[in-house]
């Protein structure tokens, strides 16, 4: 929802925008329930589908009915649902599905902390802990559940952006790319493929790397082509690459934490390599943006921040990186204040190092 002017603003508008809580969770409902894959084959009633699911028949038609007035789902006759537009993308068996992003963001791990977004506002520390008594990424190894949900919601959005990012940025040029906490390496294996003759690096946990490499993208044709490396960040990172990735490592941390994971980083990229980072840019407008979005989400969950251009020079220049360029994935992110809140990919190359060409 755009800002409202002076003269069109009434009470109603705040009223209405806290209706999103409600979207959001039927939502969530809906993806851990599989409706949209019962529903892959044609309409089907909503007794017929309480039945299957063993759930209540009138709540179920009465949340169907709600997300149908959001254009998810439709109601082609009474009581009887079938897959819209919009509901396909919740369905497991369709490539760029988010049903995995959508469980997990209506699980209590992820929503429970929002109902201390106060506590975050008035201390500046994270509320997710005050919720759950540790941190995410502690609760997640102490909870496999919890990181099984994560790494498949990351994975799906991997899914949705990995195109975007293979499309803006010639990998290839350097012979061995490492993607640095990379999670089940979804984005490092679709590099990859689309550049053959370059070898990879996935640098992570190792309970995430044990994960990753059941993942069914790690065809054999790439496990030639691929170390799995244990790593923690705020230890070391691995040397033995010319190009380092970070894909939305660095709006998990704080300014201190951020800049000794760049530090590792900077020890182990050599002179005559790149660091590559994949994270959102804020503008100096105040509209509504995917960015400032996640910025909250940054301050709720785990203390970290989404960053102006300017701020991510900054913290790379104290890291003893200089900011080369900022490559557009779907839309431009400028110095000039201009947001789409849409994620560049950062090339920043050592500053003891020439500066690095890109096309």
């Amino acid at each position: 929802m755009g800002a409202q002017s002076t003269s069109t603003a009434t009470p109603l508008h705040l009223f209405r925008m806290t209706d999103g809580l409600i979207v959001h969770q039927a939502l969530s409902a809906a993806a851990k329930l599989g409706i949209a894959d019962l529903l892959k084959d044609g309409v089907r009633s909503t007794t017929d589908l309480a039945a299957t699911l063993e759930v209540n028949d009138d709540a179920l038609y009465r949340t169907l009915r709600f997300l149908a007035g959001q254009g998810v789902f439709h109601e082609t006759a009474p009581r009887m649902f079938v897959n819209s537009a919009l509901s396909q993308w919740l369905r497991s068996d369709v490539p760029g599905s988010v049903r995995s992003v959508l469980i997990y963001r209506g699980s209590p791990f992820y929503f429970s902390p929002f109902g201390d977004l106060l506590y975050s506002i008035q201390t500046g520390a994270p509320a997710l802990e005050k919720t759950h008594g540790v941190t995410g990424f502690e609760y997640m190894r102490r909870n496999r559940d919890e990181g099984d949900m994560f790494d498949n919601a990351m994975t799906d959005v991997s899914m949705l952006w990995a195109p975007g990012i293979v499309a803006a940025y010639d990998f290839g040029r350097w012979g061995w790319l490492m993607d640095v906490a990379g999670g089940n390496g979804l984005l490092l294996a679709t590099i990859l493929r689309a550049h053959p003759a370059l070898r990879g690096v996935l640098a992570e946990q190792p309970a995430v790397l044990e994960r990753a490499r059941q993942r069914e993208f790690w065809s054999p044709d790439l496990t030639g082509r691929v170390r799995f490396e244990p790593m923690d960040f705020f230890e070391a990172v691995p040397p033995g690459c010319r190009a380092y990735l970070m894909k939305n490592i660095i709006h998990d941390w704080d300014d201190e934490r951020a800049r000794r994971i760049l530090l590792n980083c900077r020890r182990a990229v050599p002179d005559d390599g790149v660091l590559l980072l994949v994270e959102y840019c804020l503008g100096g407008e105040n509209t509504p943006t995917v960015g400032k979005t996640v910025d909250v989400v940054m301050l709720t969950m785990t203390g970290g921040k989404e960053r102006t251009v300017r701020e991510h020079r900054e913290l790379l220049t104290s890291a003893g990186f200089s900011l080369n360029e900022t490559v557009p994935l779907f839309a431009g992110c400028h110095d000039s204040g201009s947001e789409t809140g849409v994620r560049p990919l950062l090339t920043a190359a050592p500053n003891r190092a020439a500066t690095v060409t890109e096309r």
